[in-house]
């Protein structure tokens, strides 16, 4: 099964090889391009969801004043002329960073290694090795989307801020990139899953979703 994203081919025409930061060799192959969706990077890793609660919330604040008192329509206005701009611009920063990120972003799979292109103004590439990862979690978005966390074996470590907002949260001492708010993320586990047990000789292990938080790993990649 190969998933292709080519939604951004002319954004990065001086690439080799679109994605990566060189051609592969002839032993290697892409299994799986992608890249994260605006709207669930934006709810997901920014938060614009609970952004938009809290600013309701703020204007219900600014506005109850006048709304108790019986007063007209310009003085609720009056009351929130000042949040409501500052609303907009948050969320549209917001929104703009998340579209930003999701269209300078692409995650390549191969058959041996996992490859992370990031950064909005400064383009990094991370090259992470299937041999070097343990486990791979999955964490389900709504609307067919998902998380998939890294878990890296050896003392290298890569800076949370430099994977940000391609890391899984909370994970500071130890990061796990993450590839964030990607389609048919279920589809593109199974895809690693056996591209890691092809690469390493090992078993890969499924874990059954665990009810108890969206946090809890729904599939995990580990050696027996």
């Amino acid at each position: 099964m190969t998933i292709q994203n080519q939604g951004h081919e002319h954004e990065h025409e001086f690439e080799p090889q679109y994605g990566l930061p060189e051609r592969l060799p002839s032993d290697e192959r892409i299994l799986w391009q992608g890249a994260p969706d605006t709207k669930a990077l934006a709810v997901s890793a920014f938060h614009m969801r609970k952004l938009a609660i809290y600013f309701s919330l703020l204007t219900l604040v600014c506005a109850w004043p006048a709304l108790e008192s019986g007063a007209g329509p310009w003085a609720v206005l009056a009351a929130i002329k000042w949040i409501v701009p500052l609303a907009v611009v948050a969320m549209g920063s917001v929104w703009l960073l998340a579209l930003m990120t999701a269209k300078t972003t692409v995650y390549t799979l191969t058959n041996k290694r996992v490859v992370m292109r990031l950064g909005i103004v400064l383009t990094v590439t991370f090259n992470l090795p299937l041999k070097r990862m343990n486990a791979a979690d999955v964490r389900d978005i709504p609307g067919g989307f998902g998380d998939i966390s890294l878990a890296l074996t050896g003392e290298d470590r890569i800076a949370w801020v430099h994977l940000w907002p391609s890391v899984r949260p909370w994970r500071i001492n130890k990061t796990e990139p993450t590839l964030r708010a990607v389609p048919e993320a279920r589809a593109v586990a199974v895809l690693l899953r056996d591209a890691w047990s092809q690469a390493t000789g090992l078993t890969a292990v499924a874990v059954a979703p665990v009810e108890a938080g969206r946090d809890a790993p729904a599939f995990q990649v580990s050696p027996t």
